[in-house]
């Protein structure tokens, strides 16, 4: 009997191990975790959980029932300490050694915390990434406390939006000159900037965190403009870097993160990678897409591969974010744009903006525009781009917006 095993038990390696099944694959099925909880989603961390709308078991992506139904052997609290890509058998951190034939790499990524230098590693400094992380923290956030928010990203947002609706004094600090500098345009910046500010956040762009001075009941953070704060405590959302430790020692190919063909496979016949972890092609370029829809379509598409049934991967990039009131919705990748169509939604608070390169469409970014997303995600798996002036013309229904001339000739 054959024998697959799905190291990482999260998004990516739940939906492997289910779609294998799906597929008919009747051998050995085990799938290894690092942490004490069954596989759950992770978004919900920073948004919904941490703000207490979430309960527990509403995390859980499947009852743990189903991995007994479907022969699936769970093993969690268990860490898998080494590869041997020659004989192909793991090392599990009890000391077991476990043959297998073919390996899946669903490590994920694992967040940047700040270095000992700066004050990192003191009890009271958190990083988001994992429900144990979130329940570390989950006492610290009872309102008038204050909190220092290091990092302008979603996940330094999100975290920055409960603390606020909690009623806590918020501080968020980001090195670069503004937030959100790797993902988004200014105009999306702008935007969910003054939706903090609005709720009180205090953001400060172009400044960073110099050090963090532990004391009897908080921390003194010199930040490099001069100014020194007061805080109780400190949520670092600064990056992640993708899980590569295990495909390092396996001697598998790197290229930010574990190189992938369009298939799922590593430089290794018998070892595969999907999700956060994992770098792929798309569009003559290599990229990794840190999503919850590409973590389960990629693992997917890496599970047919694995039993002789593979087609390539075409990734289709969507995300969100949950700040306050607002559901951010992103279709596209905005890599490489250089202008941007801002478009007014049809209620207050509603707004949409277009990334073109030239004129064509790359990305979208709607907030509390629904329609605007879903339109904008047609257009862009279908290849298609609309005609600028029109999109800006809220005079013009966007189902009415016409296509470029060459697209529709």
């Amino acid at each position: 009997m054959t024998h697959i095993a799905v190291i990482g038990a999260g998004q990516a390696g739940s939906a492997l191990a289910a779609r294998l099944r799906a597929l008919g694959y009747e051998g050995r099925l085990t799938l290894i975790g690092a942490e004490a909880q069954p596989p759950y989603q992770r978004p919900p961390l920073s948004k919904k959980y941490m703000s207490g709308e979430m309960e527990l078991d509403r995390l859980f992506l499947r009852p743990e029932s189903f991995y007994e139904e479907q022969g699936i052997a769970l093993l969690t609290g268990t860490r898998v300490t080494g590869i041997d890509p020659e004989t192909m058998v793991i090392t599990l951190s009890d000391g077991t050694e476990m043959p297998v034939d073919q390996i899946a790499l669903t490590t994920g990524a694992d967040p940047i915390c700040l270095p000992p230098a700066m004050g990192g590693g003191e009890a009271g400094i958190y990083t988001m990434r994992s429900l144990a992380d979130a329940d570390a923290m989950a006492h610290e956030f009872l309102a008038g406390r204050r909190v220092l928010i290091v990092g302008g990203g979603y996940i330094g947002l999100e975290a920055a939006a409960v603390a606020a609706l909690k009623g806590l004094d918020v501080t968020l600090v980001e090195m670069a000159p503004r937030i959100l500098a790797r993902v988004a345009s200014v105009e999306t910046a702008d935007w969910i900037k003054a939706l903090h500010k609005s709720h009180g956040v205090d953001i400060r762009e172009g400044c960073g965190l110099e050090r963090l001075s532990k004391g009897a009941t908080g921390f003194s953070a010199e930040l490099s403009d001069g100014a020194t704060l007061e805080v109780d405590f400190v949520v670092c959302g600064i990056g992640v870097r993708p899980g590569t430790a295990l495909a390092e020692m396996a001697g598998v190919e790197i290229d930010n993160g574990i190189k992938v063909d369009a298939f799922g496979q590593t430089s290794h016949p018998k070892i595969f990678a999907a999700g956060d972890c994992a770098s792929f092609p798309w569009k003559g370029q290599r990229i990794r897409l840190e999503s919850v829809p590409n973590a389960i379509e990629q693992a997917e598409a890496t599970a047919g591969t694995m039993l002789g049934q593979g087609v390539p991967y075409v990734a289709k990039p969507w995300f969100w974010s949950d700040q306050y009131d607002v559901k951010l919705q992103i279709a596209g990748l905005n890599t490489g744009f250089d202008n941007v169509v801002v478009r007014p939604g049809d209620k207050p608070g509603t707004q949409s903006h277009w990334y073109f390169k030239g004129a064509e469409l790359l990305a979208v970014d709607a907030m509390n525009d629904p329609r605007a997303y879903m339109q904008g995600k047609r257009w862009i798996e279908a290849g298609q781009s609309p005609e600028k002036g029109a999109l800006a013309d809220t005079s013009v229904p966007l189902k009415s917006v016409p296509l470029r001339a060459e697209e529709t000739a």
